[in-house]
């Protein structure tokens, strides 16, 4: 049987088809479709990886002077600071530490600087065990205290993890805990919530029904 009469209907029938596909679209018989909703920029303090904080250690990193943590330009390096406190046992911020807002915990019974600094060398930080830290290296003074977290931060579930999650693909940099908690208050403050996914069209979000009175 010769095919080209086959092949000429089969072409006929696509050339009817794509006529016919074309008159629909001009006469717009499946509507047009929704104009996709132009999606606002996200607001830059979501994408800033910088920490809300620096640490010593980052501020001496970046050539800060060291002078402005060395106690002993007032203090007597041979005598540990008197503390004083109230008649309800709270402590008296000095004037020249007046700009330490102490809330480090509800119970208020940290309220000591000793807790944390070395009385009798106040270049360095103490641990409840006795370890010796410089200011620097204060995360495991934090940790011997907030183990939970600590272990967290550790393992990289807190406190800002980059780099590799495993140490075989590459190195893992973790950022001080004083980085983003003020040592003296860690209450870390109410952050703004981020964005979530942005859908390309709208999303009819169904509402609820009224529940009927008893």
């Amino acid at each position: 049987m010769n095919p080209e009469p086959r092949t000429s209907q089969a072409l006929n029938a696509l050339t009817v088809a794509f006529l016919a596909l074309t008159l629909a679209f001009l006469l717009d018989l499946w509507g047009r479709p929704l104009a996709l909703t132009e999606i606002p920029p996200v607001d830059p303090q979501f994408t800033n990886t910088a920490t809300v904080r620096l640490s010593i250690a980052d501020q001496i990193a970046a050539g800060a002077d060291p002078s402005d943590w060395d106690c002993y330009i007032c203090h007597d390096r041979k005598k540990p600071p008197q503390l004083r406190f109230d008649e309800n046992q709270n402590l008296l911020i000095p004037e020249e530490h007046e700009d330490i807002q102490l809330h480090h915990g509800s119970h208020n019974r940290n309220n000591n600087c000793f807790n944390c600094h070395n009385e009798n060398n106040l270049d360095l930080l103490q641990t409840r065990d006795g370890r010796e830290l410089k200011l620097a290296e204060s995360t495991p003074l934090c940790g011997s205290c907030h183990g939970p977290t600590y272990r967290d931060w550790e393992a990289g579930a807190h406190g800002r993890a980059n780099g590799h999650w495993h140490d075989s693909f590459g190195p893992r940099l973790r950022q001080a805990c004083v980085a983003c908690h003020d040592p003296h208050a860690p209450a870390f403050p109410q952050q703004k919530v981020g964005p979530g996914p942005y859908p390309l069209r709208p999303v009819d979000i169904p509402t609820a029904h009224p529940q009927p009175p008893h």
